[in-house]
């Protein structure tokens, strides 16, 4: 059976799932806590970060190169990347900004908001995870608060710019759209379109996300706040439009 190593919250580990199962791939998701999976990604033959795919004795060790796997094991017009998504694919850069700019700092914002938010932050980051780790990351939260804060650079106001940075990308989708085009790739759903709803989903919470997400009534005011400007911006209705139309899409 082909594993999917991930943490079942992560907007990178959902563009993998997406992909997966758009693509008709079966597969076993093993779900871990933060920390706890960086030893699983190792374990599987990644590095320190998921998604990491193991397909028999070929390891794919990233959300990317998940997308780009999954899309090669369909036909050609049923694929996300028209050109094959290789390094001169037109959509890889598109792909690849989403990746490095919007997925991080929509990663650190979120965090900032939901380390404050224990009860809900707990209920449902540990969902389908072993019970030692729910039991583990619960007992020593505060630890576990540190920690995730040191790996990802939080401190005092870091959250002003994570936010500054969201809506700047949010703007750039926005220009790419302002054409009337109904996705990024024109006049199809791509792997730009895949690609953005999921490292959007950090800030706009979609109800098709591949696991439960916390919705407003839950949230703390201030969260609630950013996500329904999120949810607002003309970027954020199409990441949530992609997910209500396509989040569930079998191609094969």
């Amino acid at each position: 059976m082909t594993r999917l190593v991930t943490i079942p919250i992560s907007h990178y580990c959902e563009k993998a799932r997406w992909a997966l199962d758009r693509a008709g791939i079966s597969y076993r998701e093993e779900p871990h806590v933060q920390v706890v999976h960086r030893a699983a990604a190792r374990r599987a033959g990644g590095g320190a970060t998921v998604p990491v795919l193991v397909a028999g004795r070929e390891v794919v060790p990233s959300s990317r190169e998940i997308l780009v796997w999954s899309d090669a094991r369909l036909a050609p017009a049923k694929r996300l990347f028209a050109a094959g998504g290789g390094d001169d694919d037109p959509l890889r850069g598109v792909c690849d900004r989403l990746d490095q700019v919007l997925g991080p700092a929509g990663r650190r914002l979120m965090y900032v908001h939901m380390l404050d938010q224990r009860g809900v932050a707990l209920r449902y980051n540990n969902q389908g995870v072993p019970a030692w780790e729910r039991r583990a990351i619960s007992a020593a939260f505060p630890l576990a608060q540190r920690l995730i804060s040191s790996a990802l650079g939080i401190r005092p106001g870091v959250e002003r710019e994570d936010e500054r940075v969201v809506f700047a990308e949010l703007d750039h989708v926005s220009a790419l759209l302002g054409d009337g085009r109904p996705y990024l790739s024109g006049e199809r759903f791509g792997a730009a379109d895949l690609t953005f709803a999921a490292m959007a989903a950090s800030v706009v919470f979609p109800p098709a996300y591949g696991v439960p997400l916390p919705q407003p009534p839950e949230l703390a005011p201030r969260t609630v706040d950013l996500v329904e400007r999120a949810r607002a911006h003309l970027a954020g209705e199409h990441a949530i439009k992609m997910f209500a139309r396509h989040r569930r899409e079998r191609v094969v």
